[in-house]
């Protein structure tokens, strides 16, 4: 194996294997079981099992980030320094995402699942490579969401995009809830019809009528819902 395929065997097999069991359940040695190489070519690759958590969300996040920008500035382009409809933003963000995890072949399901998961417990250091990751895409979102819904105060629109995230992250997660709200099993197997439901439920979370909020004895005045 030239040394491109073997870094290439132990990120699938880390990937899928962190996926099924975790960060911290997971041995380099399950690793390199998996990847069929042995220690010290994780060490070559890699230095650490930390690093090569990096690296495992880095190839595929830096792409998927990238993608949300080109996509968010065709938009702009398109619309002439007018707002963006907030559903475009969401296409353009959450979209993208989705899409990638409606990919079994090419591993993008199983890294969004893997990413869904870490968004529910992060440990520190990922948490904080993450936001690194993260910083220069939300900035811009978050820019586009301000100026699409100017009756929103900024703070809202970044605990609904929170809440947003959360909304993606269990839908792609693969958990087992779906099976513990109905009797009969739902059928999340339709990659089309979970990005239709999803996209959905989130686009109507962001329209909502602003919450009132109750600080000392003042309650803040309902506001009417975001357009």
């Amino acid at each position: 194996m030239t040394e491109i395929d073997t870094r290439l065997r132990i990120l699938d097999a880390a990937e899928s294997l962190f996926t099924r069991y975790g960060f911290e359940a997971t041995t380099l040695r399950q690793i390199t079981g998996a990847a069929e190489v042995n220690l010290a070519a994780v060490n070559y690759h890699f230095g650490s099992k930390e690093e090569l958590i990096r690296e495992v969300f880095r190839r595929r996040l830096t792409w998927l980030n990238q993608q949300r920008l080109q996509e968010l500035d065709r938009l702009e382009a398109e619309a002439g320094g007018k707002p963006l409809k907030p559903s475009q933003i969401l296409e353009a963000f959450f979209g993208v995402a989705l899409k990638m995890a409606a990919d079994a072949d090419g591993g993008g399901r199983s890294f969004m699942r893997l990413l869904g998961r870490t968004y529910s417990k992060p440990s520190e250091f990922v948490r904080g490579f993450l936001a690194e990751e993260y910083a220069a895409v939300l900035a811009r979102f978050k820019s586009a969401l301000v100026r699409a819904l100017p009756g929103v105060p900024g703070e809202e629109i970044l605990w609904r995009f929170h809440f947003m995230l959360g909304a993606m992250s269990y839908a792609i997660a693969g958990t087992d809830a779906l099976h513990i709200v109905a009797e009969d099993a739902l059928d999340d197997s339709d990659a089309q019809a979970l990005y239709a439901r999803l996209m959905s439920f989130m686009l109507g979370g962001l329209r909502a009528p602003l919450p009132v909020l109750q600080a000392g004895s003042a309650k803040r005045p309902r506001a009417k819902a975001a357009a």
